[in-house]
């Protein structure tokens, strides 16, 4: 099914399965939004979280004036972590399964992710006009982005380049220790301590912080105020330019700025700090001349580190929708296997306008075109202007023709970006199931990578004259071990698979010269193993080991085939260095398949065809299955 096609009345670009709803649920309000195409969103509609029992009711509110409508797909970002199916919200009394929600909603699918994560995959596609700037600084291309924003809570989070576009980090920052930066801010974490033993940055950086930080200044001040919150707070020093609130406010900003460059420092954001949250945007231009900046660069030694980072309020309305929006549809894009920039061309075809379907087209049939002639002649050959070639790398996720152009050329020699999801106790079958198969296929892709081919052709080399091999594992290792025995046998090579320590040294003194020993080790450390090794090359045998490449297993070998992926062995089975071991096997196997069929064409060049099929078999007796 395609993803979108073109509305013909409208002309705008419609989802081919139906809208797809998205909602930004935060502690106190929840915003709601029908998607009908790329980057449009209707129905906007904002519910407060108190008037609700749980998150069900919530959206089935929102839903009730759309019941003419057909959903299949939904994305929700919430204030809270999220790991797994289960979700209980920190600021909310509120708990769910995602997957019984979905089939109460009778969904398709529905994705639930982070507020920030949400917020901060919508950054590379924010124009400057969805921005205000505060100071100076330039964001540098391709680098690494910091995104915080006070609200009910503070959320934290960032955005890192890849081979393949960027990934999120889904952070909790905003539990880390507050820290005062002089006399006033320490007299107001000691208020703090009254009441809380650990006061963490959310505690004082957002809005219920902005109200404990009003009370704590008129008690430094010796002055008896009546409670505010942090909209009278907001309202008495923007409006009102009340001596107290203002303070309070100038203080609030100082905090944040010092906040936003620990991140800043903490990630190497050089492509910028962007502030959301519902609270800093209130504020306007006002911002721009707080304390925020100046206290952002106060860093002593890393001022000058700092005054190239670039700070930015994001002043676009439900920013939120973009980047739940990008999550979800890089979700239904992956269902159908695209993982190529090309896949993703072509699976984004039919979201496009017309005239950016004609730079498509002009990509799927000339990629090589694209990636070396300049614009002028791109937007020429495709028939449209060099704006129009300017969005469909916007479109596609890029900041322009030049990033299009790296990752496009990364995507046509096949790299795939490689990533680890940790299973969690919480996680329900599918998502574990997920994780383990996600988890093999990016080591594998990794390992091949990495593969050293000098030491597979050396070790080819040995297995195919060895007279006698003999496999030594112990633990894991040795099911890989008995695998190698079944296939090297076929062979018709003397083979023989030993997992007994006592037996090791035993059979290595035994060995000749001409005689190859494969051990298998995770960790290349076992005493037994490393002793049989010494003995098996005193005897004049050769050793493959298939083993970490810095064990000590692997510097006594005749050739080390590195298996470097990390496991905690201590506590799990090694599942994925046992997968990898077992490639090695396979390997070795084709390429001893490979050799004794090379070894017969050879042959019979040099005999011709009269050669009796009797001397190439004893040619190749011991390598033919």
């Amino acid at each position: 099914m395609r993803q979108a096609e073109v509305d013909q009345k409208s002309g705008r670009t419609a989802f081919a399965d139906g809208p797809r709803l998205l909602a930004d649920i935060g502690a106190t309000h929840a915003r709601f939004a029908l998607q009908t195409g790329p980057s449009e969103f209707r129905a906007v509609r904002v519910l407060k979280c108190d008037d609700f029992t749980g998150i069900v009711p919530l959206l089935r509110t929102y839903l009730a004036d759309h019941r003419d409508i057909t959903l299949n797909h939904a994305a929700l970002a919430v204030a809270n972590p999220v790991s797994g199916d289960y979700v209980r919200m920190t600021n909310r009394d509120w708990e769910f399964s995602t997957d019984e929600v979905r089939r109460a909603l009778g969904l398709h699918t529905l994705l639930v992710v982070n507020d920030f994560t949400a917020l901060a995959m919508s950054l590379p596609g924010l124009k400057p006009a969805d921005l205000m700037q505060v100071g100076g600084g330039a964001a540098a291309s391709n680098s690494v982005i910091g995104v915080l924003g006070p609200g009910t809570g503070l959320g934290v989070s960032g955005v890192i380049p890849t081979v393949d576009g960027f990934v999120t980090l889904g952070s909790e920052g905003g539990h880390t220790n507050f820290a005062p930066a002089d006399e006033r801010e320490y007299a107001i974490l000691q208020y703090a301590w009254q009441t809380w033993p650990h006061v963490s940055t959310e505690r004082l950086i957002s809005g219920p912080g902005m109200e404990i930080i009003y009370r704590a200044i008129a008690k430094r001040n010796g002055r008896n105020v009546k409670d505010l919150n942090a909209q009278e707070i907001m309202a008495g020093a923007l409006t009102d330019k009340d001596p107290l609130c203002l303070e309070v406010l100038e203080c609030f900003c100082a905090m944040l700025g010092g906040a936003s460059a620990n991140l800043a420092v903490t990630l190497g954001a050089f492509g910028g700090v962007f502030i959301g949250g519902g609270i800093v945007p209130r504020m306007g231009e006002w911002f721009a001349t707080s304390p925020f900046r100046a206290r952002f660069e106060a860093k002593g030694r890393f001022t000058s580190y700092l005054s190239e980072i670039p700070t930015y309020v994001i002043t676009t309305p439900n920013p939120a929708f973009y980047g739940v929006a990008t999550i979800l549809s890089e979700h239904l894009r992956g269902r159908s296997g695209a993982n190529t920039l090309m896949e993703r061309v072509q699976h984004l075809h039919h979201e496009l306008t017309p005239a950016e379907q004609r730079v498509a087209q002009l990509v799927l049939e000339q990629p090589r075109l694209v990636l070396n002639e300049p614009i002028a002649d791109i937007a020429r050959l495709a028939e449209v202007s060099q704006p129009t070639v300017i969005r469909f790398c916007r479109s596609m996720g890029f900041s322009g023709l030049a990033d299009f152009k790296l990752k496009f050329a990364s995507s046509l020699t096949g790299a795939i970006p490689v990533r680890h999801s940790q299973v969690r106790v919480s996680d329900s079958t599918h998502d574990l199931s997920a994780k383990v198969i996600d988890n093999t296929v990016s080591a594998i892709l990794k390992f091949r990578d990495q593969l050293d081919v000098r030491s597979l052709d050396k070790a080819i080399a040995l297995v195919a004259k060895a007279k006698r091999i003999e496999f030594y594992a112990m633990g894991n290792s040795r099911v890989v071990a008995l695998d190698g025995q079944h296939k090297f046998f076929r062979f018709r090579i003397p083979t023989a698979a030993y997992g007994d320590s006592h037996l090791f040294t035993l059979a290595a003194e035994l060995l000749k010269p001409g005689d190859v020993v494969i051990a298998i080790s995770n960790s290349g450390k076992l005493p037994e193993l490393l002793e049989a090794v010494d003995a098996a090359r005193a005897a004049g045998a050769d050793v493959i080991a298939i083993t970490s490449s810095q064990s000590p297993l692997g510097k006594r070998a005749s050739v080390c085939l590195a298996v470097d992926h990390t496991e905690d062995s201590t506590t799990f089975l090694s599942m994925i260095s046992r997968i990898l071991q077992l490639l090695l096997i396979d390997i070795l196997s084709v390429g001893i398949s490979v050799d004794a069929q090379n070894a017969e064409l050879v042959l019979e060049r040099k005999t011709g065809d009269g050669v009796e099929a009797e001397s190439r078999r004893l040619l190749i007796s011991h390598l033919d299955s």
